[in-house]
């Protein structure tokens, strides 16, 4: 009874469980931290707090001090109630009774409580382990004995008749307790690598998750740019800033979904290999030997390609398309004003012209030097260190600042590769194709599959979009360079991110067919 009335004691007025980490209010009333938090939280606008127990009035939040002497009367009850919980196996000699059992004797295949335990037998061959009712999983299902040997051959338990005259003689032998901390040593390795993965992935997680605040900054910056952009315009055009800042939300959503699916699948591997990382431990802790033996070997379950995978999704999110953005604004406002000077948008068109000192002898360039065709006949060119060997030709000029986007129309279709390279690209050898290198980055045409290479690092594109027009978009400063079909709808092929460290020339490569460019279009910078 006296136990009974100490329980209710231990027991939170809140939640009405044991409690879980106790404190006290002034007026001396002890509650679960959690429990007690909750409840001054719902009092905040009432702007007064009251105990939930004697109802005494606080003018402020009142300070929660930790009840250390209860902390350790519920730790130490708890600890008596655990030690006093059966195990359900009782001893095999109290017959009249049931009485917990302290140990088993694999000899005898009985459980003894501790009085019987105190009489029975000392001598080796009556080995003892902790409870169980499995004892006949650790005899020896043919010969009747105690298995005490571990057969490294062939994986299994074994008893002494197993290894001098069954079929196991001659087998490479270990003491049970040998082979398993061998395998708990292998366990140990495997769970510390299982850990490595979990903070790896915990360390992915929230890498994901501050790239989502950044979407979410980035998205509300260029929402206020364009908003400011349509104060000075006419009602004729709310209609384009309500599709602008449609496009806006479309794409920051479509980047918190990704990343929230991406943090949803890792959260989940987290779970999967906490839960393989708790399924090693308990049998690192297990003291019997044959259940940890005979469970499965759990090998490496590090997987590279989780890694590999992860990344490349990642990479596919993409992030806010502001040149998308730029173009769907600029479109829209070309047919009613010629003249907006806002550092936003690129504006004020230049021309892009082709350099013939730069073009292979088997590219022709038209008189404006606005066409690169494939020519079957030499054109015999100077030969010059800036020239190619391949069907190559750069533009006069670079961009080394600012944002711009050149065009081009694809005339006669065919093999073609279209996109921005360093000056430093090399003039000769595979590695001079725009794409082989690190140098250049391009958008591929090659029998009718479609590309953007980078470093000879290939990402294939969908074949269901109109080639007619193509947009390449540079966004110097901010390390971005976009490619686009400027079909209906306007569709983004892909964005590569890169800081650059040089000028960037267009160029163009005509393995077949006819490229012609259309002209390009700058913002504050022109061509260098």
């Amino acid at each position: 009874m006296a136990s009974a009335d100490v329980r209710q004691e231990l027991d939170c007025s809140i939640c009405l469980s044991i409690y879980t980490d106790p404190v006290n209010l002034r007026c001396g009333h002890n509650f679960c931290r959690v429990c007690i938090d909750r409840v001054l939280d719902t009092q905040e606008g009432a702007g007064v707090y009251n105990c939930p127990d004697c109802r005494a009035t606080f003018k402020k939040r009142p300070a929660l001090q930790r009840n250390i002497t209860l902390c350790n009367i519920v730790g130490s009850f708890q600890a008596t109630r655990n030690g006093q919980e059966e195990t359900g196996i009782f001893c095999t000699y109290c017959v009249d009774s049931l009485i917990p059992a302290a140990k088993s004797c694999l000899l005898c295949e009985a459980s003894l409580c501790d009085k019987h335990l105190r009489v029975h037998s000392k001598s080796p061959e009556h080995v003892l382990c902790d409870p169980t009712t499995a004892l006949g999983n650790r005899k020896c299902s043919i010969h009747k004995k105690i298995l005490e040997y571990y057969c490294t051959e062939d994986a299994a338990c074994i008893c002494v008749s197993c290894c001098l005259i069954g079929e196991h003689r001659g087998h490479q032998m270990e003491s049970l307790d040998e082979a398993t901390e061998k395998k708990k040593e292998k366990l140990r390795n495997v769970l510390q690598n299982l850990t490595t993965k979990r903070e790896e992935t915990e360390i992915r997680v929230q890498s994901l998750q501050e790239r989502r605040k950044e979407g979410k900054i980035k998205a509300a910056g260029v929402t206020e740019r364009v908003t400011a952009l349509f104060r000075d315009i006419r009602r004729q055009l709310d209609d384009l800033e309500k599709r602008v800042l449609s496009e806006i939300f479309r794409q920051e959503q479509r980047v918190s979904i990704s990343v929230s699916d991406l943090i949803q699948q890792l959260e989940i591997k987290k779970d999967e290999l906490s839960g393989k990382m708790r399924h090693i431990e308990e049998l690192c802790n297990m003291s019997d030997p044959v259940t940890v033996l005979q469970e499965p070997d759990t090998g490496d379950l590090y997987d590279t390609e989780d890694t590999d995978r992860h990344d490349n999704q990642v990479h596919d999110i993409g992030d806010l398309d502001v040149g998308l953005i730029s173009e769907t604004i600029h479109t829209g406002l070309a047919d009613i004003i010629t003249d907006i000077n806002v550092s936003f948008y690129v504006q004020g068109p230049a021309d892009i012209l082709l350099d013939v000192t730069t073009a292979g002898n088997y590219i022709h360039i038209s008189d404006d030097r606005k066409t690169a065709s494939r020519s079957y006949i030499d054109q015999n060119h100077p030969e010059t260190p800036e020239r190619f060997d391949y069907n190559q030709v750069l533009s006069t000029g670079s961009f080394s600042s600012g944002q711009h986007y050149w065009e081009v129309e694809i005339i006669h279709s065919g093999g073609w590769r279209l996109g921005m390279c360093y000056p430093s690209i090399g003039r000769r050898g595979r590695q001079s194709h725009i794409g082989s290198n690190d140098k250049s980055w391009c958008l591929c045409r090659y029998k009718n599959q479609y590309s953007v290479i980078h470093g000879r690092k290939v990402i294939q594109l969908p074949d269901n979009i109109p080639w007619v027009r193509v947009r390449v978009y540079l966004d110097y400063e901010a390390g971005l360079l976009s490619f686009y079909s400027l079909g209906d709808p306007i569709r983004h092929l892909h964005t590569y991110t890169a800081s650059f460290t040089e000028p960037l020339h267009a160029v163009l490569c005509v393995e077949n067919g006819c490229i012609k460019i259309s002209g390009a279009v700058m913002s504050k910078e022109t061509e260098s």
